[in-house]
């Protein structure tokens, strides 16, 4: 099969590799199209240690099955999948936040991912969808559960309901942008996003219908934001998404750009800000996006751009020199 395989920082390459086997409890998918997730670009230009060189990147996905070890899934059936490989015993699992479980492994990071035609995946990672749903919405459904996740910790930290809420969501990105359609979704109408790259600003006003700012030029006025998402994560994003929250408000950070920085501790204590982490999503999540993805809940998603697989290189070097209009690129094997 062909895969592109991340070779050394900002390289990937198109390479025949053998046909996954097909293990005990498994199953393998041929896929359909997948996602560049940021967390891909940030293992493509070096960054993350946990991905290393000659990895099969990729975690976004929807495949059909090709070969199966258990009758359930059968060959010909459409899947997308929760990319976090969990032990689905400890605390957490049965919990149903088997994102938190401490022995969760991931698809495209500990084990090889869906940047190829075909990938291996235990069978209860499988979410099921209609089967006349979409490539592309199916597709996004890890990143938008990203999303949902965050969107319902927030629901629940809030002193008043979202719909009434003034909303700024720092980040056009495929993550940023999916909360702002997801919020409007449910009735929030008082949103804002700021965005440094004017193609992105651009596609979030045409798409979301939202308020836009630039954050280098357009002051961000303090104490303004009942609820802030920083789906960037940078040291600069979380001082402006802290400094932008009203007293009493809820900071959820989702991004991670950066992994430390200084916050300004004195304001969150005196204003009784409320600061939330938030990790991906659970299963519940990812079933809960497909029914709103396949509703239509976040839009036509006319905004995402699909290439192909062997134009992957290209995709991530657009994709780093911020010359992609799109939030979100799948690839086509």
């Amino acid at each position: 099969m062909k895969a592109l395989v991340y070779t050394r920082p900002e390289e990937l390459a198109l390479r025949e590799l053998p046909d996954p086997e097909l293990e005990s409890g498994e199953v393998v998918l041929r896929i359909e199209a997948v996602g560049i997730c940021g967390s891909d670009l940030h293992a493509w230009h070096g960054h993350d240690p946990r991905r290393k060189p000659g990895l099969v990147l990729g975690h976004e996905l929807v495949g059909v099955v090709e070969r199966s070890a258990l009758a359930a899934c059968a060959p010909g059936q459409r899947y997308t999948a929760n990319p976090l490989i969990t032990c689905g015993v400890c605390d957490y699992c049965v919990q149903g936040r088997n994102n938190l479980c401490s022995r969760r492994s991931m698809v495209g990071m500990t084990r090889p991912g869906a940047f190829a035609e075909s990938m291996s995946i235990p069978a209860s990672s499988l979410i099921e969808i209609p089967q006349d749903m979409p490539t592309t919405s199916a597709a996004l459904t890890e990143p938008a559960a990203t999303a949902w996740h965050a969107v319902q910790l927030t629901q629940r930290a809030l002193f008043r309901p979202v719909q009434e809420c003034r909303v700024l969501v720092i980040g056009g990105g495929a993550i940023g942008l999916l909360t702002a359609l997801l919020l409007r979704h449910i009735g929030a109408r008082k949103i804002a996003v700021a965005e440094i790259n004017d193609l992105r600003r651009e596609a979030v006003s045409t798409h979301a219908g939202c308020a836009t700012l630039d954050p280098r030029k357009d002051t961000l006025a303090e104490g303004s934001f009942d609820a802030v998402f920083d789906a960037v994560g940078a040291k600069a994003t979380r001082a402006q998404a802290i400094a932008a929250v009203k007293p009493g408000g809820v900071v959820m950070h989702v991004g991670l750009q950066e992994w430390a920085s200084e916050i300004d501790m004195r304001r969150l204590t005196l204003a009784e800000i409320t600061l939330l982490g938030t990790y991906t999503y659970t299963t519940s999540d990812l079933r809960a996006t497909v029914a709103a993805l396949y509703a239509g809940a976040f839009g036509d998603l006319a905004w995402v751009e699909q290439r192909a697989l062997a134009d992957g290189q290209q995709a991530f070097v657009d994709l780093a020199q911020g010359r992609c209009t799109s939030a979100k690129v799948l690839l086509r094997p």
